[in-house]
């Protein structure tokens, strides 16, 4: 596969993204609860027993790229010409920072289990794209021949890095009101890996004949990757996330989560380089430049050096977050709006990845308009909206965490001038889009059910009790 041409896949196809989607925080959806799994899905004496999406793929899909080289692949997509007046050439530590992710849903079903402990089950079946990169001003440059190359030689230009892997996820959801303040809930999964690579050039160089129209491309580093296997489950692994949400006295909602904490084996036929090769670059002028770098760097990564054939580890995606939530009336009763703001703060486990986030619904009857803002590390500011209709047993989401790189790029794509040539903080795009209903009998509280609970506790209330609670169990017991 052409390292390159997955660079512009993850920039330019529908299905690469990156971005927390925070929009669905304390929002009561179906898929709000497969992401949070302490959120209730269900509310007695008006929802329905069962929850399912009916196969319609619940999904987020988005990217950003931030960096030099906006304008140049902007204008490569939008005119299938370079425009590279923005890149600095000869530093090497100039990067174009790219990260990309996928969640999609096919399936999710819950159901309300008892009305004692409030319990709640899941089933859910889900695919995942994970992907980051880092690369120079130079690796872009290049694709364009050697016209932005004023000298002949040059070191440590390409050093460049990427990786990402998908992988499909089949598991259940546990969701328990432990006491009338605190909830806890567990999602466990079953990770069947389809595809990962992970390619780093720690030295590079390359030598231009301009007279002869060809260079010496020398590229030294690491390629692992592992692919797909017509047995199922030959590249297993775990996902696990657990949250908790307790609701204080003065009605404040604070929530913490835990999430994809976990790994991939990927099994004995996956294949390591340790490559440090040299191969030529020919016809740098000519139409056939592009598809010219593309073959001699996949040449360089994969040839020159021991190929390994072994196991290994990769660790998923896995953050820590931390919200907090208040619902504010803004008219009577009657009227039912509400103010709805949750502010987030999100920290990847294995990245240094940090964002910040405030999501700010206003909700009137059946519907919400919330705008949602975050701040992240590397200094990046989003700014998008959703619109949700959620009645009390059937909802629809859209939104876009970044919709005006959502708005530019499709202009882009419409071949707009403007929006073309310039370099923002960041280009991207972002979509979330979600459905879901809930169906069979009311859950009937116990004033009115035929079946009254006799204040039982579920599981983990009851291990609750047993911990803190132990003077309790043993009056009970005399």
């Amino acid at each position: 596969m052409k390292r390159f041409l997955i660079i512009f896949f993850l920039l330019f196809s529908a299905s690469g993204a990156f971005a927390q989607e925070f929009s669905q925080y304390n929002t009561g959806t179906l898929y709000d609860s497969f992401e949070n799994p302490s959120q209730k899905t269900f509310t007695p004496d008006t929802s329905r027993t069962y929850a399912f999406n009916f196969l319609v793929p619940n999904f987020d899909v988005n990217f950003s790229l931030s960096g030099d080289a906006q304008q140049t692949l902007k204008n490569r997509y939008a005119y299938n010409a370079y425009n590279n007046s923005a890149l600095q050439i000869g530093q090497g530590n100039k990067y174009n920072y790219v990260t990309t992710n996928a969640n999609a849903y096919s399936i999710m079903f819950k159901a309300f289990s008892s009305l004692d402990g409030n319990v709640e089950l899941g089933f859910y079946t889900q695919t995942k794209l994970d992907g980051r990169g880092a690369f120079t001003d130079e690796s872009i440059a290049l694709l364009n021949g050697s016209a932005d190359f004023p000298k002949n030689s040059y070191n440590n230009i390409f050093n460049s890095r990427f990786n990402y892997q998908l992988y499909n996820e089949a598991g259940f959801t546990y969701r328990e009101q432990v006491t009338k303040q605190l909830a806890l809930g567990f999602k466990v999964g079953i990770v069947s890996g389809m595809s990962a690579e992970n390619v780093n050039i720690t030295k590079s160089s390359i030598t231009f004949d301009k007279t002869a129209d060809t260079a010496g491309l020398r590229l030294q580093g690491t390629d692992r990757k592992a692919g797909f296997s017509k047995l199922p489950l030959s590249n297993p692994g775990l996902d696990f996330s657990m949250g908790t949400t307790y609701r204080t006295l003065d009605a404040f909602i604070i929530q913490a989560n835990l999430k994809d904490l976990g790994f991939i084996h990927w099994n004995k036929y996956a294949k390591t380089y340790d490559f440090d090769s040299e191969t030529g670059i020919y016809d740098l002028t000519s139409s056939n430049r592009e598809t010219a770098v593309l073959n001699a760097a996949n040449n360089g990564v994969t040839s020159g050096g021991k190929e390994i054939r072994e196991s290994y580890n990769t660790p998923l995606d896995g953050t820590f977050e931390l919200s907090g939530s208040k619902s504010f009336l803004l008219a009577d009763d009657m009227t039912d709006l509400h103010y709805v703001p949750t502010l987030i703060l999100s920290k990847e486990l294995f990245y240094t990845g940090f964002t910040a986030a405030l999501v700010s619904p206003i909700q009137y009857n059946n519907y919400s308009v919330s705008l949602v803002t975050s701040y992240d590390d590397r200094k990046i500011f989003r700014f998008g909206t959703q619109f949700m209709i959620k009645s009390k047993n059937g909802e629809f989401f859209i939104a876009s965490n970044q919709l005006p790189q959502s708005v530019t790029l499709a202009d882009v794509a419409g071949k707009v001038r403007s929006d073309v040539a310039k370099n923002g903080s960041f280009t991207g795009t972002d979509i979330s889009i979600g459905f879901s209903m809930k169906f069979g009998p009311v859950i009937e509280h116990p004033m009115n059910a035929s079946h009254i609970p006799m204040g039982e506790k579920g599981f983990l209330g009851r291990l609750w009790d047993k911990l803190f609670k132990p003077s309790d169990d043993k009056a009970m017991s005399e």
